[in-house]
């Protein structure tokens, strides 16, 4: 049965369980151990043993377990040789995939089935139908590589070439599948932020490739990938967080940021949040507001006064009461009264633009008082003796000219 180990405790707790047992069989157990900075996986196989030697086994592992600080852990290959007596069962994988891609999947399906063989992996397409399936034969020692041939005809159904699909079949490999039509409602909306992603002529999409070590492929609804676990956990959140409205350029800068501080020795063991970039979202444009505000009034649980009906109003007023002449001429009266009053107001309009301007008292009076003070003041600066003596000067002169 498989199982998994993640931490010295679940060994430990193994060795305790094995220790009442005095024979078991473990055909398949997959241990995990995540790290900084790597995420190593170990995959050991067993036959049928004993519990003395499977004890050894276990204790031998917790006392890897403990050394957590080492980082040149490597996985081990898994080989033919771990699992020689193959698999007891049969199991099979199928995927359909759309008609545009049924020609590239012929031309490269003979490269499929040759790398499939390699694990005792038979391949089928039928064309009729739409579908590539995988299953297991007798032969096939890895009881993990249909999982690993299933997400390759998947990838290879959304789209993703055959060289990159292909580097799912290795153990260090992963592959994830995106979904982002549902993040976004708004279509419009969706198309940029997917856009986002991609970048212009392709290089943010190529900046997130080069930092992950990922093949990222954006297509339709989803987004596929393919490289190392660690870096598909990164992908995956840059896809979502873009989606999210948070431009991947941040996380960009983060990435880069990583892969200078996991290269010096002293920051390498050290937290790195003082130095990466923080976001805080900002609301740029406010919601577009009505030009005329609704005022809402004041709840009442009371509904609004019924107007009154014209019965209700000649009722108030008599005029229900008067005959239908009498009605008749009362309406002719009201009317000839508004018409009078009209031609009224007409008249006066045409005779104020023949009305002559008049000026107030005020102006005249000012007017008045500026004109006195004038004439006192030309009084009280001419001398008239000077001017007389003048006069005289003149006048004898003239008798001399003449004589």
């Amino acid at each position: 049965m498989p199982v998994t180990i993640g931490n010295a405790r679940d060994a430990v707790a193994w060795y305790e369980f094995l220790g009442n047992m005095k024979e078991t069989t473990l055909a398949y157990s997959q241990v995990l151990r995540g790290g900084h900075p790597s995420y190593c996986k170990l995959k050991l196989v067993f036959g049928r043993v004993n519990k003395s030697s499977l004890s050894e086994l276990l204790l031998a592992l917790i006392e890897h377990l403990h050394l957590s600080d080492r980082r040149d852990f490597c996985v081990p290959e898994f080989k033919k040789e771990d699992n020689p007596h193959g698999m007891a069962e049969e199991s099979s994988f199928a995927t359909l995939f759309p008609k545009y891609r049924e020609k590239y999947l012929r031309e490269a399906w003979p490269l499929v089935q040759k790398a499939l063989s390699e694990y005792n992996l038979k391949a089928e397409l039928d064309a009729i139908e739409g579908s590539m399936s995988v299953r297991t034969t007798r032969q096939t020692w890895d009881p993990y590589i249909i999982v690993k041939a299933r997400d390759m005809i998947k990838l290879m159904a959304r789209s993703v070439p055959y060289e990159q699909a292909f580097k799912v079949l290795q153990d260090d490999f992963g592959s994830d599948i995106i979904k982002i039509g549902s993040l976004v409602r708004n279509r419009d909306r969706f198309v940029r932020r997917r856009q986002r992603i991609i970048g212009p002529n392709g290089a943010t999409l190529k900046a997130i490739e080069l930092l992950t070590n990922c093949y990222v492929l954006v297509q339709g609804n989803t987004v596929a990938a393919v490289g190392p676990y660690k870096g598909l956990m990164q992908v995956r959140r840059v896809i979502e967080d873009t989606m999210k409205n948070i431009h991947p350029i941040y996380h960009i800068k983060a990435l880069m940021i990583k892969r200078e501080l996991a290269k010096d020795p002293k920051l390498k063991d050290e937290n790195w949040e003082r130095f990466l970039p923080k976001f805080k979202s900002k609301t740029l444009s406010k919601r577009k507001e009505p030009k005329k505000k609704k005022v809402k009034k004041p709840y009442t649980p009371f509904p609004p006064p019924q107007p009154e009906s014209k019965i209700d109003q000649q009722l108030a007023s008599g005029e229900y009461f008067l005959r239908e002449p009498e009605r008749n001429a009362k309406k002719y009266q009201q009317k000839r009264e508004k018409q009078a009053e009209a031609a009224k107001v007409r008249e006066e309009k045409r005779k104020a633009s023949f009305a002559p301007p008049t000026t107030t008292s005020s102006a005249k009076a000012s007017a008045e008082s500026s004109k006195k003070d004038t004439s006192a003041s030309t009084n009280q600066n001419v001398d008239v003796e000077k001017l007389k003596k003048k006069v005289k000067n003149l006048a004898s002169k003239q008798k001399r000219k003449v004589s």
